[in-house]
């Protein structure tokens, strides 16, 4: 394995093919049992062999040359994990057929009023949900869904009655935010 990185150092291109044909299994298994939610592993495992040529430098004979791949995917998949959690994104494509027509009948632009799965919606409301941070979910499964009262919903978490409604309002502005970003990417298509 040394000599094939040293032939790779060097620049020959048939030695980088033979080094990623013999690596691509071990850096796929790493990226399946890694997956970031919205990753392609394809896309994932060019992103580690770009990172494995660009610090082919760095690599020293004292550990074995596939250990040093493997820290390496395992670092980009932590990192691409970290980079989705911070920034999520979720977009129209991540519905189902069903909940995307529950979405368009919800928003008053399909003229169908009996969009059928209540399934739908409740996976719709689910998913919407999931993207709030806990205590902005919490209040607004306390208020909206539960049908409680502020006061309820006060006397459950120890928050002030103000503090229940400025959370619930925030909520519901996310909510919202996040719908038209959905349908408006709906409208692209």
């Amino acid at each position: 394995m040394t000599a094939a990185v040293e032939r790779v150092r060097a620049g020959d291109e048939e030695s980088a093919r033979l080094l990623v044909q013999h690596l691509y299994p071990l850096v796929i298994k790493i990226v399946r049992s890694h997956l970031p939610r919205r990753t392609v592993e394809e896309d994932l495992a060019q992103m580690i062999f770009v990172r494995v040529f660009t610090r082919l430098d760095q690599w020293r004979a004292t550990a074995p040359f596939t250990h040093w791949v493997s820290r390496i995917a395992v670092n980009v998949c932590l990192s691409q994990i970290d980079y989705e959690r911070v920034r999520p994104e979720w977009r129209m494509a991540d519905l189902s057929e069903e909940q995307a027509d529950v979405l368009e009948v919800a928003s008053g632009e399909s003229g169908d009023e009996d969009h059928g799965s209540g399934i739908a919606d409740r996976e719709l409301v689910e998913k919407i949900l999931a993207r709030l941070e806990p205590k902005d979910r919490l209040v607004l499964q306390l208020l909206d869904m539960d049908g409680r009262s502020v006061a309820d919903v006060s006397a459950i978490t120890g928050w002030g009655q103000s503090s229940v409604k400025v959370r619930a309002f925030r909520a519901r502005r996310k909510v919202r935010a996040f719908l038209s970003e959905l349908l408006k990417e709906r409208k692209v298509k």
